[in-house]
């Protein structure tokens, strides 16, 4: 029988890691995941779990020792937020590169600057390149159900690829949430035993981790790595098909939340879509106006195809991201839904907006207003603007109108939702 229990996001995953019991966990210090290694590091002071604890002097040491801990052949992971990775910035490179199945519980914050330690996706979309699979979390309930679902991924056959598990900075990693924790046998038994075929303490087998490649290589290297990523989809949807036999908890690349019917859509990634949801229920019984929402859960390997069809049927889509790309297209989330949907002909409009950057609150009459825009897209078929703000406090966007040079887009101020 689960067990009922009231914890925050970090508990929660100190929580996963103390059941998951790795061989190997460096940490640093950063807000707001520093609660993560001070549990792990009670349980251990304790005696309830016998994870070697490393202390080290930065974060950068953090992820060169769980490197060098899982090329030994070691079970390891780690924990940090925004510049505590921003200086982990090589070796996230080399974790992916060495193809080790490393676990990074990743605390989201804004990076610097200005200096904020609040909530944004900043720290993680920079990293989506280094080639590491990305998980992402609403709430305190699915952080622990990805973390316990992260090492099965990472140290599958066909993928070894380090994998960050992501969750909001203070919105869930410091709220408190009634959770159900899975039994600790059926957690040891789900994610089971590391057996690595090939790592440095083997005395049966000379290796190198990490060797310096020349140009007849490297691309070899990458292809391999490319095709790691796409056999991880299937096994993403095959470790969540066994958690669900165990849990009863469904899980895929997205959760798709009164998208039946819908004509008009939200795509979002994170805690904010909860939010969202409420602003879904609102509309719909009070207008009767179809929308919907698809959650982001895997954001690498990134869900083109499944994306696209799931929209479909829709008119207009809005797309959400909480980090700027200061790009010609918009966010990270919005250039990956956009590719997909011109891949797939979508005639849907499209719109990108940014949102929640450095904490900033998002509201359930922000997301009414951003399907009121997405109604009136549909309506007219103006060609729409390439992105806008939700709550820019600035005088010179609190309601620009539309007009040619906007392409018709309305960028929120504060005092306009």
């Amino acid at each position: 029988m689960a067990i009922r229990e009231r914890l925050s996001g970090n508990e929660a995953v100190a929580y996963a890691i103390k059941q998951i019991n790795p061989d190997v966990m460096p940490a640093f210090p950063i807000t707001p995941s520093t609660e993560i290694p001070q549990y792990v590091a009670t349980y251990i002071a304790n005696g309830e779990i016998d994870t070697e604890f490393i202390h080290v002097e930065s974060e950068h040491s953090a992820m060169s020792a769980t490197i060098g801990a899982s090329a030994a052949g070691a079970r390891a992971l780690t924990a940090t937020s925004s510049c505590g990775m921003a200086l982990m910035w090589e070796e996230l490179y080399v974790a992916a590169s060495d193809r080790l199945p490393i676990v990074l519980a990743l605390v989201n914050r804004a990076l610097t600057g200005p200096i904020n330690i609040n909530a944004d996706h900043s720290d993680s979309m920079g990293a989506r390149d280094t080639g590491w699979i990305q998980i992402y979390a609403e709430s305190n309930q699915e952080v622990y159900d990805n973390f316990i679902q992260a090492f099965p991924i990472a140290e599958h056959e066909k993928v070894h690829l380090p994998v960050m598990v992501c969750q909001d900075g203070f919105i869930t990693s410091h709220g408190v949430e009634n959770i159900l924790l899975v039994e600790d046998d059926k957690v040891k038994t789900f994610v089971g035993e590391y057996e690595p075929e090939h790592y440095l303490l083997n005395p049966n087998e000379k290796m190198a981790v990490g060797p310096y490649a020349v140009s007849n290589y490297y691309m070899e290297t990458k292809r391999a790595q490319r095709q790691a990523m796409i056999e991880a989809k299937q096994v993403i949807l095959d470790v969540a098909k066994k958690f669900e036999e165990m849990t009863g908890r469904k899980y895929a690349f997205f959760e798709e939340y009164r998208m039946e019917d819908a004509e008009y859509a939200v795509v979002i990634i994170g805690s904010a879509a909860g939010t969202c949801k409420a602003a879904i229920e609102h509309i719909r019984s009070t207008t009767g106006k179809k929308v919907g929402l698809i959650k982001i859960r895997v954001f690498r390997p990134f869900p083109e195809e499944e994306l696209a069809k799931a929209l479909a049927h829709v008119k207009a889509v809005a797309i959400m991201d909480r980090s700027e790309m200061f790009s010609a297209t918009g966010g990270p989330l919005g250039a990956e839904v956009r590719a997909a949907l011109y891949q797939a002909k979508s005639s849907a409009e499209t719109v990108n907006y940014f949102y929640g950057l450095g904490g900033r609150d998002i509201t359930v009459a922000d997301f009414e207003q951003v399907y009121e825009n997405l109604g009136e897209m549909a309506r007219t078929h103006k060609p729409v603007g390439m992105y806008g703000y939700i709550g820019l406090r600035s005088e010179q966007n609190q309601e620009v109108k539309p007009s040619e040079e906007n392409g018709g887009l309305r960028v929120h101020g504060t005092d306009s939702i």
